[in-house]
């Protein structure tokens, strides 16, 4: 009776060891993903809290888990994928094409030859929000106010970087070139700490809709001359338009020019992960499309063709390829 119930409980042991050497495999082949955003008002950080919804829904199919926190932007995005700090990041049209190239910002870093699309997202105006009382109509107003430029490493710093070139501007020219991020100009606007704000942001906004809401204050049109040279120098720029109505105050729409919000990645990720990461999106695109209003009038078509000037990354075009898009 000793014995066998010595027997027992060796089988027992056995068994135990078996099963925890067979759960081993199982757990090593998660993989933890994170996505790079923005301010946390802004559209960027839904982008990829939706994005991890989709994927983390199916978590037990293909092993993906995934996280997207606040970060500073197009350009810290950029940067902390391509130092292996995230997998895939929200990027600007512009900052994307830069970064590939190793232009402007990027010159010292040399060009992030191996950053690859995964696909397009909604369009991203340049918007200007100014107080009424500052007395600023138009792009060229802003001379001598007190301006939030943006913080760096984000897209609205580069994008007011290429504006400011354009008409010859340095930060001298304002009389308070402030670097607030984007989740703090609003109430400095509120306050009256500054005169006006920059985001290049899909709309409506909740950044913009808490500026308005808070001071009244107007959207600033940005066009003329210099603005029309960019358009025509950049493929990856092009005219826009904020509806009217949109926001407390301004019930005019507004021209502006702007980029398109992209998803970007290294060709490091495995291309299994980008497959399913594109998959979860475009497999649930009826849902993902409710998931913010700056979502609502997306096609398939223009998110794998607009926008996007650097080559796709290998598991993108595995995907697009299965359902006959390319």
């Amino acid at each position: 009776m000793r014995l066998k119930a010595l027997s027992c409980l060796f089988s027992a042991a056995i068994g135990y060891a078996a099963l925890s050497l067979g759960a081993a495999p199982v757990a090593a082949q998660q993989n933890f993903i994170t996505i790079g955003t923005g301010g946390q008002t802004g559209v960027y950080y839904v982008v990829g809290q939706s994005l991890c919804r989709l994927i983390n829904r199916n978590t037990s199919t293909h092993g993906i888990r995934c996280n997207a926190p606040s970060t500073g932007g197009s350009v810290a995005n950029v940067n902390a994928i391509r130092g292996g700090e995230m997998d895939m990041g929200v990027v600007q049209s512009d900052v994307q094409y830069k970064a590939h190239e190793g232009l402007e910002n990027f010159a010292d870093a040399g060009a992030f030859s191996d950053m690859r699309a995964m696909f397009a997202l909604h369009g991203e105006p340049l918007t200007i929000v100014a107080r009424r009382d500052a007395g600023i109509q138009h792009l060229k107003d802003l001379k001598g106010k007190r301006f939030n430029i943006g913080n760096p490493g984000s897209g609205q710093r580069d994008t007011m970087d290429v504006v400011m070139q354009a008409l010859d501007w340095t930060i001298r020219d304002f009389a308070l070139a402030s670097q607030l991020s984007a989740s703090e100009q609003a109430a400095a606007l509120g306050d009256n700490n500054i005169d006006a704000m920059v985001y290049v942001a899909g709309h409506p906004n909740g950044s913009i809709q808490e500026a308005t809401t808070t001071v009244d204050s107007v959207l600033v049109a940005v066009d003329g001359e210099e603005i029309d040279g960019l358009i025509e120098e950049h493929p990856y720029y092009a005219r826009a338009t904020i509806p009217g109505g949109m926001y407390r105050g301004n019930e005019q729409p507004v021209d502006t020019f702007g980029v398109r919000a992209t998803m970007v990645t290294s060709a490091q990720v495995p291309e299994e992960t980008v497959y399913q990461t594109v998959k979860a999106v475009f497999d649930n695109f009826d849902r993902f499309k409710r998931l913010h209003p700056a979502f609502a009038e997306l096609t398939e078509q223009e998110m794998i063709k607009e926008g996007l000037s650097i080559p796709l990354h290998d598991g993108a075009v595995r995907y697009y390829r299965e359902r006959g898009w390319m």
